[in-house]
């Protein structure tokens, strides 16, 4: 299986940090936030992993290399600066993720889920990562009903959509290349019951806006032991 990191958004909430370097390259706890994945990655047995880049993409292969200090094989997909969001970015990507399910996380959340889990997981559609609903997203976005993913009806409790997921291209089937979000493309395959999930209670932040980047920073301060000055 193959996996695929998000990083090509442009960061607007994370500015001015964002104004030269890209998300994913921001420090928390000594390392690049992208880092971490690919160390865990590593670890969960992945060796090649799909990385997209837009905003001041250039800087992450800079950074990054071809990723052998992690014993993984980088693949890069080139997007245009503006970038192509979720599903147009991953469809773009399809012809290096291979005809298998592949492993998707954004660029932009830090969690401590054991992705070797995702390695077993029977996948035809999608298969999402779904944990408790943060402050900033109180609704929800998916309900789990067993194993199944529903989509809201009013009903029923939401949970949020951490950004993690299995994904098959038979998911994409159809879609043409340009801008625009996977989110449609799950709620279409939900309503016609194609997407299994889970909820997961452990770690889990969106380092969406500078706030919330600064308390992931305090968090591995706190647990390194080491205090900023």
């Amino acid at each position: 299986m193959r996996a695929m990191i998000l990083a090509a958004g442009r960061g607007e909430r994370l500015r001015p940090l964002t104004d030269s370097l890209p998300k994913p390259l921001l420090q928390v706890g000594g390392k690049a936030l992208i880092e971490y994945h690919l160390e865990r990655l590593a670890a969960a047995g992945f060796r090649d992993v799909v990385i997209n880049q837009g905003h001041l993409g250039h800087l992450l292969p800079e950074h990054l290399g071809n990723g052998e200090r992690w014993r993984l094989r980088i693949h890069w997909s080139l997007e245009p600066p503006e970038a192509l969001e979720t599903g147009g970015g991953i469809v773009q990507a399809l012809p290096l993720l291979g005809h298998g399910p592949f492993l998707l996380v954004n660029g932009d959340v830090f969690t401590d889920y054991p992705l070797a889990r995702l390695r077993a997981v029977k996948c035809d559609h999608a298969h999402l990562v779904l944990v408790p609903n943060p402050p900033h997203n109180p609704e929800g976005d998916f309900a789990l009903q067993g194993a199944r993913i529903r989509n809201p009806d009013g009903t029923t409790i939401c949970h949020t959509f951490s950004g993690l997921a299995v994904y098959h291209p038979r998911l994409f089937e159809g879609c043409k290349p340009g801008r625009y979000s996977v989110v449609p493309l799950l709620r279409k395959a939900v309503d016609e019951s194609l997407v299994t999930g889970e909820l997961y209670a452990g770690q889990w932040l969106d380092i969406g806006n500078l706030d919330r980047l600064q308390a992931l920073r305090q968090t591995l301060d706190v647990a390194s032991g080491t205090m900023r000055t």
